[in-house]
């Protein structure tokens, strides 16, 4: 899953929220120097549910409907058009509207800007300037993400290709993503009730 996700999955704890969006820019074991205890409890929800994820049945049919070269990047590609896919249909999913969310999520990385690795406080940037994560909802705004994920990726890639790809299994890949969220969501509340409280 991507941004827009964990932060949601994260509920209305925003030290939860936080780590959630640390999760991709902390490596290792969180410093406890560095992040207070529910911050680290956030990236370690973080990884939680993308364990959860990468393992879960949906998920694992979802990436075979995505052929080669496509297939190598699908785990990139499911996350973000999941997190379109909760864009679009942000309603159904949250009672804030997503513009709003969009904004306190934002809000709260300023807030908390001390705690941001550099990596993050340059992704605030490019978040401001695409209105993300609610811009995420916008297929044209997914299809540039991609091209700017594979510009960063170390190796050639298909990515900036691969918007039509998943427009072409849009239908099945919906039905991935209905039958799989709920159910991880009920992952992410137990972990928190369990590990959190």
């Amino acid at each position: 899953m991507n941004h827009l996700a964990h932060a949601l999955l994260a509920g209305d704890d925003e030290w939860l929220q936080l780590g959630g969006m640390l999760g991709d820019f902390v490596h290792g074991q969180p410093d406890p120097a560095l992040f207070p205890p529910r911050v680290i409890a956030g990236i370690r929800l973080h990884r939680a549910i993308d364990v959860y994820t990468d393992a879960h049945p949906e998920v694992l049919a979802a990436k075979t409907l995505l052929v080669p070269p496509h297939r190598r990047y699908a785990g990139i590609l499911l996350d973000m058009w999941f997190d379109h896919c909760l864009a679009r249909d942000f309603a159904r999913w949250c009672t804030q509207p997503l513009d709003d969310y969009s904004n306190a999520l934002r809000a709260l990385l300023h807030r908390h800007d001390a705690l941001l690795p550099p990596a993050l406080r340059q992704f605030r940037g490019y978040m401001e300037a695409h209105d993300l994560p609610a811009g995420y909802a916008d297929r044209a705004m997914l299809g540039r993400a991609l091209t700017g994920i594979g510009q960063r990726l170390s190796r050639a890639n298909p990515l900036d290709s691969a918007l039509p790809v998943l427009v072409a299994q849009e239908v099945a890949l919906q039905e991935r993503f209905e039958a799989f969220f709920p159910q991880l969501q009920g992952f992410a509340r137990e972990w928190i009730e369990a590990q959190v409280g």
